[in-house]
């Protein structure tokens, strides 16, 4: 099956020397009880120490994005390689030092920002065949991904707060950033789009209620 990879991400195409050194940084985290090529968990967690980043910073979920990781907690060599490789990194101490650059990438391009807040989605599915994630997870990455985005605090609260729904899908999920971006402070253009789905029209009933 071919692999998603997040825009921007592209095979390595490095020098061999690099490439020995990305492979041998691979191997400082791999997996060694894993049949698998893949940096796991506990490989995930060394890296993020040696970064000195925790693990639920957001710099490592963008990290994460630009290897394009399809599995969450996982790193393949492939990607960990293709990652690093377009930010021009071979070691641990270079790493650290563009690591804090990719927040920028995508602050102010709304094409960078969509391509991440897609991938975020996708990176929550962790069960083959899985295509809803729960509320909580939700709220969770919304926070990761759209830390500045209006509607995004009020969201989650809500979110987590209501009980009709325990769980949202792609749909719902792609919508809400559509509704952050043009929906106006005060809500008067809500109606404009009738096709808003339901979920978002009993979030903007709860603002209103909240607001009079």
């Amino acid at each position: 099956m071919k692999r998603r990879r997040a825009v921007g991400v592209t095979s390595p195409r490095a020098g061999s020397k690099d490439a020995s050194k990305l492979d041998a940084l691979f191997n400082l985290y791999k997996d060694k009880s894993s049949d698998e090529d893949v940096i796991g968990p506990e490989g995930v967690e060394k890296l993020c120490k040696d970064l000195k980043v925790d693990p639920t910073d957001r710099q490592v979920l963008l990290l994460a994005h630009k290897m394009g990781a399809q599995k969450m907690g996982f790193f393949s060599r492939e990607e960990f390689k293709a990652g690093l490789s377009e930010l021009g990194a071979t070691t641990v101490a270079q790493l650290r030092k563009v690591l804090p650059t990719l927040a920028a990438e995508v602050a102010d391009d709304l094409y960078a920002e969509e391509s991440l807040y897609r991938w975020s989605f996708r990176f929550c599915l962790t069960e083959p065949g899985q295509k809803i994630i729960d509320v909580d997870t939700a709220a969770q990455m919304l926070q990761l991904v759209l830390p500045q985005a209006r509607f995004v605090e009020e969201f989650c609260t809500f979110l987590t707060a209501q009980a009709e729904y325990k769980k949202i899908n792609a749909d719902q999920w792609l919508n809400f950033l559509k509704f952050s971006r043009e929906v106006r402070d005060d809500l008067s253009n809500y109606e404009d789009n009738p096709a808003w789905p339901l979920l978002l029209d009993n979030f903007v009933e709860h603002l209103r209620k909240q607001r009079s």
